[in-house]
This record gives C-alpha cells, sequence and structure tokens, in this order.
C-alpha cells in the first residue's frame, strides 16, 4: 500500500502543474463515483476538468481525445486493458482503474514508474475485492490534498466499491477498501454494522424487500407477494405502521423484529434447501450525511440510483448526485431509477421466458435489442443462481451500435477452482475482432456481429481449461 500511495504522489504532482484536465470514466456506479471524487479533488486543487463517460474505451475514443488535443487526460475506472494503446496517443495519460491490466510487453512498466498508471493489482492487491475504481480515486485524491481534506469523500469510494458488489465475496469489505471505510467512519460520515443484506432496507416495505430479493432467491419469497405478506404474519410482524399510515421499511422496525425475521428467514431457506445462506446477514454502510429513508442513506441503494442514470445516457445527472446535487438532479435520478426497474423486471422475464442455453463449461443467453446493452450484465447477475444453472459462469449477449455487447459473471467458488472471466474474455474476444477486459468475476467485451458461435465455442473451451 505504500508504494501504491508513493505512485498517486508522484501522480498527484503531475497533474497539479496543469490549469485543466480532461477526464474519461466507465458509466457503472463505480464508474461515476470514481468521477466524483476526482472532479471534487481537481476543483478543490484550482484545476478545472471536463468530463466525459463512455461505454468502452477503444480506439475511437482516444483517437478522437488525440484529436482535440486535451492535454492531459485523466482515465477514472477503465484504461489498463489498453495501458500501452493509451501510452502511443500524443497526450498525457492518467490511469486510475483496477481492472485486470493487460499482460503488456514491458513499456507498460514506463506508466507504472512514473506514477501515471494507478491500479491495484500492480502492487499485489486484488482489485475485484480489495479497492475497486472509486477508491483508487479516492487514494488519487489523497494525494492532490496538503492535509487530509479529501478524506470527506470516502463514503462516496463505499458507494463505488458496494456497486461493483467489492463487499460480496465476504459479506463486507476488506482490504485498501476496508481502510476508507474506517477512515469515513471516523468522519463520522459513514458507519456499518451487522444486519440483512437484502436491497431496500432504506425504501422497501419490508414485505416488498422480501419480493424482490434475489440473491439469495427464497423460494416461497421471492416474486411471490402474497406468500411475503404471509410470512411477516406467520411471526407476528405488522406490516403497516398505523400511527403514521404508512408501510414499515427495515430501518423501521426494532431490533427485536428484526432478529425475529433473520431467524424466520434462516429457518425458511434451511427448510427450502437454499444455497448461500450466510449471504443473508453481513455487513451494512449508512451515509450518515444523508436523508433517512432515502436512496442515498444506504450504500447499496445509493449505487443502484447511479446506476440506474449513466446507464439511460444521463451519466452527468449521477455525477452530480455523487458530487452532492440534492435538488434537479436528484428529482431526475430518481424518475430515471424508476424507469430502471421496471426494465430490470421486464428483462429478468424475458430471460425467463426464452431460457438459457447450456454448453460445456458455460451458459448464456441472446437477447438481442428487447434489453438494453447498457443493463444486460445486471440481468445477467439477476438471472445466476435463480433462472440458470448453477456452478456454470453466465454469459449475455445484446445489440449495440459497435455490434454485440459480451457480458459474463461467475461465483466465487468458480474462482477459486481457477475461472479468470477477464483473461478468458479478453483471449476470446481477440481471436473475434473484439476486446473486453473486467476481473475474474465478471467482465465484458464487444465483438463484431456475426461472431457470436465462434466466440462462445473460443470462450466454452478457454474456461473448460481454467477450470479442469
Amino acid at each position: 500500500m505504500k508504494r501504491m500511495k508513493g505512485a498517486a504522489e508522484r501522480c498527484a504532482d503531475r497533474i497539479k502543474e496543469e490549469r485543466k484536465v480532461h477526464l474519461v470514466s466507465h458509466i457503472d456506479a463505480d464508474g461515476l463515483a470514481s468521477a466524483a471524487i476526482t472532479v471534487k479533488a481537481l476543483e478543490r486543487a484550482g484545476i478545472g476538468v471536463e468530463v466525459e463517460f463512455v461505454k468502452q474505451l477503444d480506439a475511437s475514443v482516444l483517437e478522437r481525445l488525440e484529436r482535440k488535443d486535451p492535454g492531459v487526460v485523466i482515465f477514472t475506472d477503465l484504461g489498463s486493458s489498453m495501458a500501452e494503446e493509451i501510452m502511443s496517443y500524443r497526450f498525457t495519460s492518467v490511469i486510475l482503474d483496477h481492472h485486470l491490466p493487460s499482460p503488456g510487453d514491458g513499456n507498460e512498466r514506463e506508466l507504472l514508474d512514473s506514477g501515471l498508471h494507478l491500479n491495484p493489482h500492480l502492487f499485489g492487491i486484488n482489485g475485484s475485492y480489495e479497492l475497486s475504481g472509486s477508491g483508487v480515486a479516492y487514494i488519487f485524491a489523497q494525494a492532490m490534498a496538503e492535509g487530509d481534506e479529501n478524506n470527506d469523500l470516502a463514503d462516496i469510494a463505499v458507494v463505488g466499491a458496494v456497486g461493483d458488489l467489492q463487499d460480496k465475496k465476504h459479506g463486507k469489505l476488506v482490504g485498501v477498501n476496508r481502510q476508507i471505510l474506517e477512515e469515513g467512519a471516523e468522519l463520522g460520515i459513514i458507519s456499518y454494522e451487522k444486519d440483512l443484506r437484502i436491497f431496500g432496507r432504506q425504501t422497501r416495505p419490508i414485505y416488498k424487500m422480501l419480493q424482490y430479493s434475489t440473491d439469495p432467491y427464497l423460494p416461497g419469497l421471492s416474486g411471490d407477494e402474497k406468500g411475503c405478506i404471509e410470512f411477516f404474519f406467520n411471526l407476528g410482524v405488522n406490516l403497516k405502521d398505523e400511527s403514521k399510515m404508512r408501510w414499515r421499511r427495515w430501518i423501521d422496525l426494532p431490533r427485536e423484529e428484526k432478529q425475529r425475521v433473520v431467524s424466520g428467514l434462516i429457518e425458511h431457506c434451511i427448510h427450502h434447501g437454499v444455497e448461500g445462506v450466510d449471504r443473508l446477514v453481513g455487513e451494512v454502510y449508512t451515509l450518515e450525511r444523508e436523508e433517512p429513508g432515502s436512496e442515498l442513506r444506504d450504500a447499496t441503494e445509493f449505487s443502484t440510483l447511479l446506476n440506474s442514470t449513466a446507464r439511460y445516457e444521463e451519466a452527468q445527472i449521477g455525477l452530480r448526485i455523487a458530487m452532492g446535487d440534492r435538488g434537479e438532479a436528484y428529482r431526475r435520478a430518481r424518475e430515471l431509477l424508476r424507469e430502471h426497474r421496471r426494465n430490470l423486471s421486464a428483462g429478468v422475464n424475458f430471460v425467463k421466458e426464452n431460457g438459457i442455453k447450456v454448453l460445456n463449461n458455460i451458459q448464456y443467453f441472446y437477447a438481442g435489442d428487447q434489453i438494453k446493452e447498457t443493463i444486460v450484465g445486471i440481468i445477467a447477475g439477476m438471472s445466476a443462481g435463480t433462472i440458470s444453472k448453477e456452478g456454470l459462469p453466465i454469459v449475455a449477449f445484446a445489440k449495440c451500435e459497435e455490434g454485440l455487447k459480451v457480458s459474463a459473471r461467475a461465483t466465487h467458488a468458480l474462482v477459486k477452482r481457477g475461472l479468470n472471466l477477464a483473461r478468458a474474455i479478453t483471449t476470446s474476444a481477440s481471436r473475434v475482432g473484439g476486446s473486453g477486459g473486467g476481473h475474474d468475476i465478471a467482465a465484458g467485451a464487444v465483438i463484431p456481429e456475426g461472431s457470436m458461435e465462434t466466440f462462445l465455442a473460443l470462450l466454452d473451451e478457454e474456461i473448460g481449461k481454467q477450470i479442469r
């Protein structure tokens, strides 16, 4: 970690010489959080910044940047898989990323030694669960400050990490992510506790919280409103707060009732043979500066709100929210969130109705233009273990402007067996004229239209080699 902080300081020293920089970021929650943290740090240092968001970094983006002659370009939450290509363009580049870097041919060392490539994997830190893109941006922000003035950005770094599912493997944030969490907790801007890890603790009625649960899938409860209502009735837990004439949320329940519900859920899961019961309870993160009961109070719900902006081509709205706008931007984001939820529900139903095809080592579905390419990966994740066959990575395809968008998701159990989706996806995509990247547990690519069958055969073979 000391070496990484040293590299961050060299990177910051280079940026401090500039009057203005151009920032390019990814469009997911971690990318938005990364951009917000970096922009805040630059603005506090008196440096102007122009921001743009891209679905994927490729040669066309780099060529456009070179024609623009931006001077210095900072890449957040992307860039590592193209580090050597980036070096060949006539602008100074700074990469703040956590995805697996390209193997390289040696030139990448030049970026690393200069401090212009900040990636946890290059410093012996796992970027899949020990440090997110927003965490890398936070370390850069600390290096930009004279003192600890940028430590107040720790809560947004946690939102990005949770949005990137970095807390999923251990049921809590670990590694450098944990150090960032502790720094935020010391400032009183974020708190953490052991609690039920089902989405919607702040905003959803308790029966709806269970009804929409997919991780883990709860037989007789997930997707079954009547079953959820009966579950709480049998536990003697009232669904309504009659004094306030509203549905009770998880945050409204006293500790005794929460314990009763958790015990009831564990018994229910054991009775139905549900795997992953241990995922029900774990660490949850509360943003103390946000309004209780709002989508911004819980780190998971905050990250979903951010996702609902960028994935519907309104990333600037998400950026403004991550930077503190609670006015018009927040109102618009909530509208997009409602649309996002409708589209996710429709996407999951599409997969249920059309089914998933199984090969030797992978399973997949083709969505065509029925699911937006920006959310097909989320739907793949939601389908894993519920609609799909357990024990195999799931791969999703959707049409995009460049051809076909590929999104793949796996489990930590498969990673332990040797699976590295980023390597498999990148290798297979390059062999059909596409490009890819990501993490060992989640990865994506863009491949030419018409190459899906060949790509699937290559990917199936590659993954078979890894986990054999």
